[in-house]
Order: C-alpha cells, then structure tokens, then sequence
C-alpha cells in the first residue's frame, strides 16, 4: 500500500505541474490572438488541431502504456509538451496571418498529443496503483480519482491565471521559455522517481481487439463526447471573449477562468461526499450520473433565457450561471471518471482508458469548433443553446449506462 500510494502521489504531483503549464497555454493563445484581432471562429481554428490531436493520442496512448508501461509514457508526454512550447515560441510576428496560423496550429497539434498521452498515462496510474495496494473497494478508488480529477482541475485553474498574467507581464515568448523550463523540472522528477515498468502488461493484439470495449465503457465514451463538447461550446471562446469584450482584462479574465476552474475541481473531489455510493460500485454511482446529467442540461437553458432578454448586468447573470454549471458539470465529470474505472479491467486500464479519453478528446474538438461558429453566428446565446442541445443527448445516453459490469466483456479486455 504504501508504494502505491507514493507512485500515485508522484503521478499526482507530475500532472499538477503539467497541467498548470496547459492551462497557461490556453490562456496565452486565446488572449494573444484575440488581441492581434483574430475572429471568434479563427481563434476556435487555432485549438482544432490541439483538440483532433488527441482523439488518437489516447486510443494509441493508451495501448503504448500498456505494452511500455506508464512511466514511459509519462516521460514522452512530458517530453512532447516542452517540443510544442519550443515551437510555439518560434512564431515570428513578421510572417503573414495564414503563415502564422498555420505555425500555431501546429504547434498547438503538438501540446494536444501531449496532453493527451499525459492524461491517459496518469490516470491509468490509478487503477493500477489501486489494484497494487489490493484494496478493491470501489469507495477508495472513488476516493483517489476525485482527488486526482478535482485536484488537476483546481491546477488548470492557476495555469488561467498564470497565463493571463505571464501574457501581460513577460510576453507571449518569455512566457512559453519559462513554462518549457518548468516542465523540464518535472520531467526529471518523474524518471528519477516512478518505477520504469509500472502498468506494463500484454496490449491487445489487433484494432478489433483494442475496440472490443464493453457496454458501459462504451456508454460511457457516448456521453463523454457531448458532455465536454457541451462545455466548450460556450466556455472555450464564448465566455472568454464575451467578458473581454465587457471590458474585462486579460488578468481579470484569466483571474475568473481561474477561480472558476479551481472552484470546479474542489467541487470534483469532493464528488465522493456528494454521490452517495454503493457496495457494487454502480447501482448507486450509474443513477447519480443520469440525475446530474439532467440537472446540468437546465443550467445552459436559463442563462440563455437571460440574454434573450437582456436583462440588466447581463454578465454578472453569466457568471453567476457559469458558477452553477461548474458545480453540476463537477459532479458529473468526477462520477464519469470513477465509473470509467469501475467498467474497466486493471490488466488493460491504460487501453480502457485511452478509448474514453479519445471520446472526450473528440467532444473537445467539436465543442471548440462549435464554440467560435457558433458564437460569430449568434453571439453567447447561440453557443449557451449548443450546450444545452448537447447536454440533453448526455443525459438520454446515461438512461442506457449498465449497473452490472459484464464480466466476460471485461475478460476480453
């Protein structure tokens, strides 16, 4: 027990870092850009790739960790984040728009691959550190993922507000070499620190093999896709440049998307005093998925209510609503992330995972996408109407989530 929970405070430790650089990224490309006078859809157009990139850096991450074990993974995953800021930080502002699109993109492509093969390898470090320490009930193991997801998330909040500050501060260059130098810390913290071969085991064989997923997972996977595009439908562009656009500063703006992440990730570890939970591990948890779902879907619609009608302080109402979808989106990303686990086998975790993280990877994407088309269309309210559209597919899709794992499924896998 006590060096699974040292590998999982390392594992921990190594996505803070990670994760904090990540969100400062964000922030610096959103901010920079929109200053330079980029459009809503053109800004959306500088995450595509970011967000494609990591449809298939899961499903292939996740069958790399289990054939070359986790901490490997990790490495290359950090590795390849420090390659995408070197890059990005190439960018000459001399060259013509589409030259320098095209360049961001790119790069941006890059630190999508990262992330990705990150967030698989470290979440993946879950379940087998668990399954190390041989306690099986699924109250710790809820325990630790809520803690690591909620965690994470109050760390991508600080990346907002650090990057929102690093842009105004040390420039857009300046602010990439120092995350590259910071992430090279925790590089070699990580090789020096996690055993090498930790979560290998035999990968699946073929790509039938590899899909060959049971029904919750495969539930689960549906619902992640319109659950995290139904956020950054509205949160990616909308909201950042609907408050800049008030008057905000690019601190003030960070500083919100800040305390609204972090706020968010409290939320999700504290998912496990909230959901109550069951002795199977789902006949309670697969409810509390479909009831958040349904709660969340009503979020969207009444803010975007409010703007229809303009209503006096328009984006103090916005804020406020914001506050109340991160609590219900917390919830119900916590209890996604635990179920996910739940549904897979402790052989396979890494292949498991990265299957339903390539679906949130690909939930990502569209809701980027939808997020600038949508906002230059019809402003907030069309992308608030997006959101809810989606979230109520998430909750029909839940209804259809399993409260038995089926053993031979997960056999297979």
């Amino acid at each position: 027990m006590q060096n699974a929970a040292r590998n999982y405070a390392i594992v921990t430790a190594a996505y803070w870092g990670f994760t904090l650089t990540d969100g400062a990224l964000r922030m610096l490309v959103l901010l920079h850009f929109y200053r330079l006078g980029y459009s809503p859809f053109a800004l959306a157009f500088l995450f595509l790739l970011y967000e494609a990139a990591g449809v298939l850096a899961n499903l292939i991450g996740g069958w790399l960790a289990t054939r070359y074990g986790i901490t490997r993974m990790l490495t290359v995953g950090l590795l390849t984040q420090i390659v995408g800021f070197t890059l990005l930080s190439q960018l000459d502002p001399t060259w013509t728009v589409a030259m320098s699109v095209a360049w961001v993109v790119l790069a941006q492509g890059v630190c999508g691959v990262a992330k990705d093969l990150t967030k698989t390898a470290s979440k993946s470090a879950i379940k087998v550190t668990q399954a190390a320490a041989k306690e099986q009930d699924n109250g710790q193991l809820f325990k630790w993922v809520a803690w690591f997801t909620g965690s994470k998330n109050a760390m991508k909040g600080f990346g907002f507000f650090l990057g929102g500050v690093l842009l105004q501060t040390l420039g857009f260059q300046g602010s990439l070499w120092l995350m590259a130098g910071l992430l090279a810390l925790v590089l070699l913290g990580v090789v020096t620190s996690l055993p090498k071969m930790m979560g290998k085991s035999t990968a699946s064989k073929s790509a039938k093999e590899l899909f060959a997923k049971n029904a919750g997972i495969n539930g689960l996977a549906a619902a992640r896709v319109v659950l995290f595009g139904a956020r950054d439908v509205w949160f990616v562009v909308g909201v950042p440049v609907f408050l800049y656009s008030q008057g905000w500063s690019f601190t003030m703006v960070g500083g919100f998307l800040a305390a609204w992440t972090i706020g968010y990730g409290l939320v999700q570890a504290l998912a496990p005093q909230i959901v109550r939970r069951s002795s199977d591990g789902l006949s309670a948890e697969v409810p509390a998925a479909r009831l958040w779902s349904a709660i969340l879907a009503l979020v969207p619609m009444g803010i975007a209510a409010a703007v229809a009608l303009n209503i006096p302080h328009l984006q103090w109402v916005v804020v406020g609503g914001l506050a109340l979808f991160g609590v219900a989106f917390a919830v119900n990303s916590s209890v996604h992330s635990y179920l996910i686990l739940a549904y897979a086998g402790s052989e396979k975790a890494a292949e498991d995972v990265g299957f339903y993280y390539a679906a949130n990877a690909l939930g990502r994407f569209f809701g980027t996408l939808m997020s600038g088309l949508l906002y230059q269309w019809g402003g907030l309210m069309y992308a608030l109407l997006g959101s809810a559209v989606m979230l109520v597919l998430c909750w029909l899709i839940t209804l259809y989530l399993p409260i038995k794992v089926q053993k031979t499924a997960l056999a297979a896998s």
